[in-house]
């Protein structure tokens, strides 16, 4: 054990130890020489008491050289521990050791004035989103204490900031959420509303410690307002078509009433009055079909997922299409999971479709599948006229084709998406025509 750790000796008595011994020889030498010259003894003696002074004075001097810059140094780190970054040490020669440490020792500080002014400004942005938001969020810490809790939060809990932090989540009513799924929707009342809530649970560190964040959002309005509109688009289809049949109804009604008071009756009566009640058969049951095609939309059942091999599905359903030949190009063997018949109604309805089209023009229709590294895309192009409108292609009802009920798409873009596919209709991007693509997972 060394002489300094014995006794616990500090740095700057270290230095001036050091100091001391340095000078000591020639300290030394110096009286000695003094005793073995022909000097009166008055004279030695001042001149040893001479030595030591300067002696003592350059070793105190040396301490305080070395002492100085570091009580500096601490005095500004210890600044920076506080938070106080802007001291800065003084520089007097910036090319020597000390200069540049204490270069450094200024550009950290003014590193950590940035990185904490950057800090400051980002905190309070997020609080201030936070506090904006119509999303109520609350932080528990490990012991499931509320540490944080924004306005929304208070809205739904009907209590202020002050009374709600530092309480449990069991006396907030919040305990059996921060447990089990984490994310949740549920019919709930607080006391600040009640409705359906969609609850999600996440994690984060602070201090190195796990918390909670617990984010509770109200989904009753957004459902009612998508509830209100899909009610909306309901009745204006369902009133359009009602009155696209009822109209001519009543009409030829009245008219056929009026023929069957009148006194005498024409010669032709019979005709007209056939006619009528032949529009009046007709139109209901368009009616009819389009209140099935309705219902059929409305209660499409889940698929029963099994293996389907491509090329024998599109063989299958290009051989079901009698009115021109549709020309399928055979590609590797290919099986994926799903419905076969709902694929199948799909397919059908595609090149049903893409026939239809390419009569008005007198071209053809092919029908190839072709592998991706996640998706297999069966693809229909015909080569009639194009889409010239696009937007309504999926609008239910909706329809350009006479005699048509206009949910061949909107169904075949559920089966599709039931499948977790899709389905895209384009014009052909090297010609003339259509392409409508089905897209299916491999997996």
């Amino acid at each position: 054990m060394s002489f300094a750790r014995k006794f616990r000796i500090g740095h700057d008595a270290r230095v001036f130890l050091f100091a001391l011994a340095a000078g000591f020889p020639a300290v030394l030498a110096c009286a000695l020489l003094m005793a073995a010259g022909n000097y009166s003894a008055r004279a030695q003696i001042t001149l040893d008491v001479f030595l030591v002074i300067c002696w003592l004075a350059f070793a105190f001097a040396a301490r305080g050289r070395v002492a100085g810059p570091l009580r500096t140094l601490a005095n500004l780190l210890e600044a920076m521990r506080e938070g106080d970054y802007s001291i800065r040490a003084r520089v007097e020669n910036p090319r020597e050791p000390l200069g540049e440490v204490m270069q450094q020792v200024n550009a950290m500080a003014a590193t950590l004035r940035d990185q904490r002014l950057g800090a400051v400004e980002a905190t309070a942005l997020l609080r201030k989103v936070m506090e904006e938001i119509e999303v109520a969020a609350f932080a528990f810490d490990p012991q499931q204490q509320l540490r944080l809790v924004n306005r929304a939060g208070e809205r739904l809990l009907a209590q202020p900031a002050e009374r709600l932090l530092a309480r449990d989540a069991t006396s907030l009513g919040l305990a059996q959420y921060l447990v089990g799924e984490s994310e949740q929707t549920l019919q709930r009342s607080f006391p600040g509303g009640t409705g359906r809530w969609g609850i999600r649970r996440s994690q984060f560190r602070e201090g190195g410690l796990p918390h909670q964040l617990l984010v509770v959002t109200d989904l009753t309005r957004p459902l009612r307002e998508e509830e209100l509109q899909a009610w909306q688009r309901l009745v204006r289809v369902l009133g359009h078509e009602l009155n696209n049949s009822l109209t001519p109804i009543k009409s030829i009604a009245q008219s056929l009433e009026n023929l069957v008071k009148t006194d005498p009756r024409p010669e032709d009566w019979t005709e007209d009055m056939a006619r009528g009640l032949n529009v009046i058969a007709s139109r209901s049951e368009a009616l009819s079909r389009f209140m099935s095609a309705y219902a059929r939309l409305a209660k499409l059942p889940p698929p029963k997922f099994g293996p389907v091999e491509i090329n024998a599905l599109l063989r299958r359903v290009t051989s079901l299409e009698t009115r021109m030949p549709v020309f399928f190009e055979e590609c590797p063997p290919l099986t994926v999971e799903g419905d076969a018949d709902q694929l199948e109604q799909v397919l059908i309805n595609l090149v049903r479709n893409a026939v239809d089209a390419a009569q008005e023009t007198s071209g053809r229709v092919f029908v190839r599948h072709q592998r991706t590294s996640t998706s297999v895309q069966i693809v229909v192009r015909d080569e009639g006229p194009g889409l010239s409108n696009t937007s309504n292609l999926f609008v239910p009802f909706f329809t350009t084709k006479r005699g048509g009920s206009g949910i061949g798409l909107v169904l075949s873009r559920q089966i599709a998406e039931a499948h977790n596919g899709s389905v895209t209709l384009r014009n052909a991007p090297d010609g003339p025509g259509c392409e409508a693509c089905l897209t299916l997972p491999l997996h």
